[in-house]
């Protein structure tokens, strides 16, 4: 599962999405997690590996874990940040998001990591400015620093994720989380399912390379991690009912404690917001099988890693 970290040529300048990364770099990326996570357990969680590096923070949309995760790897490591925020910047007045990143740019800086409502955002700035980008989530595209902590998370569990079986559950049309974690999670042999209901899954279901199910006692019985998906209200239109209510939905593809008591083994996680009650039980999210808080801490040390392999550092 390992990659030689002495010897291996890590060639990447952004982290776009999982697409552009070999399997290779993906478990490139978590060797070097390893490290920044036990960074984080020392009595001083701090390494001056971008002390020299200014990083601004382009979030155009609202974040709590993504922004604040991504801030915290930065100041651990001792980087300039810069945060904008869309909603206190010229942005409000027109300026294009284009002259916004070039007069960012012209301030000298080294990074920029941005969230987007827009799909393909991320690659747009490749192409106005020399930083290197790193993308937290554009529109429904991808996700891939979050697909990486998911990843990084299943291998303290899985060291070797091979022919595991993850079960990815809920608001499969909407969700670039899941897009990026099949990505990733096929590239590394694990076995994905995704489940919910039919009106929730994309009209190119059957090109993601992954088998479907609409029944979760199926998935559950099935898998060793089961990742439960938020329902997107916000991506799904005004008017737009894909499902009776928010109570039927969770009494079909809502994880109880009874799945717990029914099937032993799996672990469960989710990207968070949770809302709880609807895509499952308060009871399961604060289970020892939720591991959902390990997925918050180590996305400190996953985004860390990917912070210093695209400033420039090769091995840790």
């Amino acid at each position: 599962m390992s990659v030689d970290l002495e010897h291996y040529n890590f060639t990447q300048k952004h982290l776009l999405g999982l697409a552009e990364y070999s399997s290779d770099d993906i478990k490139y990326v978590l060797e070097q997690a390893k490290y920044f996570r036990e960074i984080l357990d020392r009595p001083v969680p701090k390494v001056p590996t971008l002390r020299d590096k200014t990083i601004v923070n382009l979030f155009y949309e609202n974040s709590t874990r993504t922004r604040l995760s991504f801030e915290l790897a930065q100041k651990r490591m001792g980087a300039d940040v810069v945060n904008f925020s869309a909603s206190n910047s010229s942005a409000k007045k027109g300026e294009s998001l284009k002259d916004t990143i070039q007069n960012i740019s012209s301030m000298k800086i080294d990074m920029v990591v941005v969230r987007h409502e827009s799909p393909g955002v991320p690659y747009f700035l490749t192409q106005c400015v020399d930083a290197a980008i790193l993308n937290a989530g554009d529109g429904a595209h991808e996700h891939p620093t979050q697909a990486l902590l998911d990843m990084f998370t299943m291998q303290q569990i899985h060291p070797d994720l091979k022919g595991k079986k993850i079960a990815i559950i809920g608001d499969i049309s909407h969700s670039r989380v899941v897009r990026s974690n099949i990505t990733g999670l096929t590239k590394l042999g694990a076995e994905v399912v995704i489940c919910g209901p039919k009106t929730l899954m994309p009209v190119f279901v059957t090109d993601l390379g992954v088998t479907v199910s609409h029944n979760l006692n199926e998935a559950l019985s099935w898998c060793d991690i089961a990742m439960a998906l938020r329902i997107q209200l916000e991506r799904q239109g005004k008017g737009t009912e894909l499902f009776p209510s928010l109570r039927e939905y969770h009494e079909r593809f809502g994880i109880k404690q009874k799945h717990l008591e029914k099937y032993p083994d799996f672990k469960i996680m989710h990207p968070g917001p949770i809302n709880r009650g609807v895509e499952m039980e308060s009871e399961v999210a604060d289970s020892d099988r939720a591991i959902i808080l390990n997925q918050v801490t180590n996305g400190v040390a996953v985004r860390m890693a990917v912070l210093y392999l695209l400033s420039g550092g090769n091995r840790v």
